[in-house]
């Protein structure tokens, strides 16, 4: 009899965002279970997730179907206990603490080079391409890191720290194209040892390390998809960390996904089993730590290029399934509904995708934006 009234109000907001309950479109849900109403009235978005990696439910277009809830705000009514204390616990703990810092790097990043290797692009850059002239993952990938040479303004000769180096491609990159010299910092220890295994011949270096370590001077500072992990209460620290490093006259890009609004809650699927200790920042809390240290030169927003990357991703994984034996059914499932869920929210502009440029000091002349990353 209860599994009959979870059913009913669960079909009921479902409706809120045109999706039918084992319904004929593509983005209507598909129901295996006949406790997965329960579950997720009881756990909220955690138990959609857990359930879809049980196997519980099914949707062919599961991007789909998030932008759809999530453009009808269907996650605003279900918040759970569970939700609630969560939130109250992020809100006086600080949860990117020093010590905190490495276990997204064990838990994600070091979840398996092999699986990187066949779902990212030649380079290995886990971060939004820029898909602007672009024909596949690859250019995409290669676009984005021209583009952010030239919002740098790199000249031969400079000294380079990328914070977040990921598994070298964007170094290398610039060591190659700009003739630069490149410090890259990660907290996977096997991001790093891949990256200096594959550097040989190039003028980069890379290091098991968390920002709050660097006391080194540079003349360009850039971080691509690192700056989720450092949490609004170390906001401060991070960019005073990033002043301490640069020279003055120097340029600063920050690469980021970021919310909507200015918000201490995260989403307690993603948070368990996918990027522990992480929140998306804002502008307002950027603009806000930012503006002691730094002058805004751009602020760059191409978030929708990122429903085309992690579509990519997840075609790639799909294809290269029989090739990674180590990874269950429900290792499967989880990743493509972490993919989707994300491409789902990039859709509805829930999440953005931002590259911000930063001067210190004085500058010789006025900083020029940049959009393109082709020549003609």
């Amino acid at each position: 009899m209860k599994n009959d009234i979870y059913r009913t109000k669960i079909t009921e907001l479902l409706r809120f965002a045109d999706i039918t309950v084992d319904g004929k479109q593509p983005y209507d849900i598909q129901i295996h279970h006949p406790d997965f109403f329960k579950r997720v009235i009881g756990q909220g978005s955690l138990g959609l997730g857990e359930a879809y990696m049980d196997g519980w439910w099914q949707c062919e277009q599961l991007d789909e179907f998030i932008y759809r809830a999530l453009t009808a705000r269907l996650q605003t009514k279900i918040t759970t206990l569970k939700d609630k204390l969560f939130y109250v616990y992020a809100h006086f703990i600080n949860r990117q603490t020093g010590k905190k810092a490495f276990e997204v790097g064990s838990q994600h990043y070091d979840v398996g080079n092999d699986l990187y290797e066949r779902m990212l692009d030649k380079r290995m850059i886990y971060t939004c391409g820029y898909w602007q002239d672009a024909n596949d993952l690859d250019q995409a990938q290669e676009h984005k890191l021209e583009l952010v040479c030239r919002k740098l303004k790199l000249q031969p000769g400079m000294r380079v720290l990328d914070i977040g180096c990921g598994w070298g491609g964007a170094a290398r990159y610039m060591a190659e194209k700009y003739d630069v010299e490149v410090l890259g910092i990660s907290v996977s220890q096997e991001q790093v040892d891949l990256a200096n295994a594959q550097s040989d011949g190039f003028n980069v270096s890379f290091e098991f390390a968390d920002y709050r370590d660097l006391n080194q001077s540079f003349d360009r500072v850039f971080s691509l998809g690192m700056f989720e992990h450092v949490g609004y209460k170390n906001y401060a620290d991070y960019f005073k960390v990033v002043d301490r490093c640069l020279n003055d006259g120097g340029l600063f890009l920050l690469h980021t996904i970021g919310f909507q609004y200015t918000s201490e809650k995260v989403d307690p699927w993603i948070e368990r089993y996918i990027f522990p200790n992480s929140i998306l920042p804002s502008a307002e809390l950027i603009s806000k730590h930012s503006a002691p240290y730094f002058k805004l030169e751009d602020w760059h927003n191409f978030g929708l290029d990122y429903v085309k990357t992690l579509h990519a991703w997840d075609q790639n994984i799909s294809a290269a399934w029989s090739e990674l034996p180590n990874y269950d059914d429900e290792f499967q499932r989880k990743w493509h509904y972490y993919l989707m869920c994300c491409a789902g929210s990039f859709k509805a502009c829930n999440n953005h995708l931002w590259q911000i440029v930063f001067s210190k000091g004085e500058k010789d002349e006025p900083y020029q934006a940049v959009r393109s990353a082709v020549t003609g």
